[in-house]
């Protein structure tokens, strides 16, 4: 009896280890599906002509978006996104509804403003985190369909942009969205992949 017992506990542990490594296969999968859409999402923003304007402008609730021919380097980002079904607005608002303590106080805020956080380099930064998107490690590649943060002068200048392709990325960097390479010619302070919401 307990031979028989032994036996079926190898056989559905093989089993479920069997499962485990096709739900990774297609969560893989699906990744790189999400990355190509994400990389041509943003390619797709710098056919579009954008002023850079980081004017506060009060938006509609949820889907907001400042005019069209304006914008700046997080807007490359929420548009990209949004392109998708995703809409950063509401879920990094929503998000500083549930948790403002755990979002940057660098701002003099009280409570989370729908019409800017979300535009606001470190809130997407701290919003990625908690969704587990970070990329850890010095050595860690840049894929495409990556986020990338930097500090442009090291005193707090943030930036962030999509990668594209093997050193390159899209961004507003203050002439509209473009193709730029160079990855690391600014100081990384923050690397994620995020293909939606976890859970």
């Amino acid at each position: 009896m307990r031979q028989t017992v032994d036996s079926a506990m190898k056989y559905v542990s093989i089993i479920l280890f069997c499962v485990w490594v096709l739900a990774e296969m297609l969560s893989a999968q699906e990744g790189a599906v999400f990355a190509e859409r994400i990389v041509a999402a943003a390619n797709y923003r710098t056919t579009q002509s954008v002023r850079y304007d980081p004017a506060y402008v009060v938006l509609s609730y949820p889907g907001g978006d400042v005019p069209a021919d304006t914008g700046v380097c997080t807007d490359v980002v929420i548009r990209s996104y949004r392109s998708l079904g995703l809409d950063l607005q509401e879920l990094v608002h929503e998000d500083m509804r549930a948790e403002f303590s755990a979002y940057p106080r660098l701002w003099g805020l009280k409570r989370p403003d729908r019409n800017i956080d979300h535009r606001r380099v470190p809130n997407l930064q701290r919003f990625l985190e908690r969704q587990g998107a970070e990329v850890k490690g010095k050595g860690a590649s840049f894929l495409p369909g990556d986020l990338v943060a930097w500090d442009l002068t090291g005193k707090g200048l943030w930036h962030i942009g999509v990668v594209t392709g093997a050193d390159t990325f899209v961004h507003n960097i203050g002439s509209g969205p473009v193709t730029e390479s160079g990855i690391r010619q600014w100081k990384i302070i923050g690397h994620y992949r995020w293909n939606g919401p976890k859970g």
